[in-house]
């Protein structure tokens, strides 16, 4: 055990972040470089070595939580890297990114604040990285086995990893111009800068796992040439068809979705656009979704100089405590205010949009709402609440529906589906097409980055038991398992 005493001694302290006036000036990360090495090992200390260790089933990769807790409280970097990396491929990913239902879970959050365990994660893969800890882990021999990844999102990177370093010949397939999915596109810099990805991109190089970009499977490749090519396939294409909102206005210039909005100004932190076609500045910004997603256009107008940014919510406002129909450990739907919250902006909730209006030559200008109440759980309109905002960009936040399907893809593989439209997979992740599996968002739906890891490493157990008869791969999910909710 860390220490003893320190859930009793310490406090929880989380990683500062810059100021306000200061990060909306650049596209940094926002929190204080270093800011977590003077606390982090205290915080570690906090962990209760639970006998049983909720953490655990809160986070469904099993990330051995106590474990590297007490080796961070102790300062043993090396251990706790080994450790972190056990049970994740890309720690610095999920300690950034993840919202951390192992927390949630946390014995000690019963009745105090839990472990401040993303915070524990993240300075563990950091120091291990600035350390050389973290270094390319290529096979000791080849199996004479070929595997295409589509798609490389947590989900497909994971499996290619897990894939290379069992000695299977891997090759990712991503129809954007570089790697990373979502994770490069969707993720706003300020969230996660890109560096974290290309380092662990050039890692999976020198383990011997290629990359092909600019290649979508389904347009630029037929999907059954694909399978002919290789010995097995693993679909991770994620769940990338936006959700829409068929509403008068619809289609007027300036309403679009979260990812056509949030890709163009990553790619001007590549350096691709000097300025983003779909820009903010001196526009009054509206954004419906009060998700993540949500919260990153907030962040990302901002930057960009919105005159006013309002976030709107369909849902009531969660409370700040949990609620009696969410109890411990279950992961409960709390009200909070991200970093880009703090920066400003107005959040409204229980609204739901009426209709667009826009001017002669065919632009968003305002948003016509209406206050709901929720009946039978759907909701109904109050009469007499109905409200107009200032809008001259609108961004779509609210979720997405499947797999994109218009590229041919799913139809060329000749691939099932299940009810709720994802790809159908049975245990093993199979499909119903013999050699090709799927892993990630692609077959659970919509999801977070802690699930699509664990979904590629449990598809590559498949993969390589399929390809190989026998597995030594972990798999630390199964398709049919879902979080820990009521």
């Amino acid at each position: 055990m860390a220490d003893p005493k320190g859930f009793l001694t310490t406090g929880r302290e989380v990683a500062r972040t810059r100021p306000v006036e200061e990060r909306v000036k650049d596209w940094n990360e926002v929190y204080v470089p270093k800011s977590l090495l003077p606390i982090i090992s205290k915080q570690a200390g906090r962990c209760m070595d639970c006998g049983i260790p909720f953490c655990h089933n809160g986070c469904p990769l099993g990330n051995l939580i106590p474990e590297w807790n007490d080796y961070a409280y102790r300062e043993d970097w090396t251990a706790a890297s080994e450790r972190l990396h056990a049970t994740n491929n890309f720690p610095e990913f999920t300690g950034r990114l993840c919202p951390a239902p192992c927390e949630s879970a946390c014995v000690l959050g019963i009745n105090q604040p839990a472990v401040t365990i993303k915070n524990v994660e993240v300075t563990i893969i950091d120091k291990a990285w600035d350390s050389g800890d973290v270094t390319p882990q290529p096979p000791e021999r080849l199996s004479g086995k070929t595997v295409a990844v589509i798609g490389s999102g947590p989900a497909g990177l994971a499996a290619a990893q897990q894939l290379t370093r069992a000695g299977h010949t891997v090759a990712v397939y991503e129809r954007a111009d570089r790697i990373g999915g979502l994770l490069r596109y969707g993720i706003p810099e300020f969230k996660m800068e890109k560096s974290h990805i290309n380092r662990r991109i050039e890692q999976m190089r020198a383990e011997g796992t290629k990359f092909r970009t600019e290649v979508e499977i389904g347009r630029d490749v037929d999907a059954a040439k694909l399978r002919r090519r290789y010995d097995a396939v693993v679909v991770a294409a994620g769940a990338t068809v936006s959700r829409d909102l068929p509403v008068p206005g619809r289609d007027l210039k300036g309403i679009h979705f979260a990812m056509e909005y949030l890709p163009l100004a990553n790619k001007v932190q590549e350096g691709d656009l000097t300025v983003s076609p779909i820009t903010a500045e001196g526009k009054h910004v509206v954004v419906i979704g009060g998700g993540d997603t949500g919260a990153d256009c907030v962040g990302t107008a901002h930057r960009q100089g919105a005159a006013s940014v309002t976030q709107l919510e369909i849902m009531p406002r969660p409370g700040e405590e949990r609620n009696p129909g969410q109890p411990w450990p279950t992961f409960p739907m709390l009200y909070k205010v991200t970093s880009a919250h703090e920066e400003g902006g107005e959040r409204l909730y229980s609204v739901s949009t009426t209709h667009f209006e826009g001017d002669e030559d065919g632009n968003v200008q305002s948003l016509h709402l209406i206050e709901v109440e929720f009946k039978d759980g759907k909701p109904a309109q109050k009469a007499g609440t109905e409200r107009v905002l200032p809008a001259q960009l609108v961004t779509l936040a609210m979720g997405f529906t499947g797999t994109d399907q218009a590229n041919g893809l799913v139809q060329q593989f000749g691939l099932d589906l299940d009810e709720r439209g994802n790809i159908a997979r049975d245990a093993d992740y199979a499909t119903n097409v013999d050699g090709v599996f799927v892993a990630g968002d692609a077959g659970r739906g919509q999801s977070l980055i802690v699930w699509a890891i664990a979904e590629g490493r449990s598809a590559a157990r498949g993969v390589d038991r399929y390809l190989t008869g026998v597995s030594a791969l972990p798999a630390p999910v199964k398709p049919t398992d879902r979080a820990l909710t009521v």
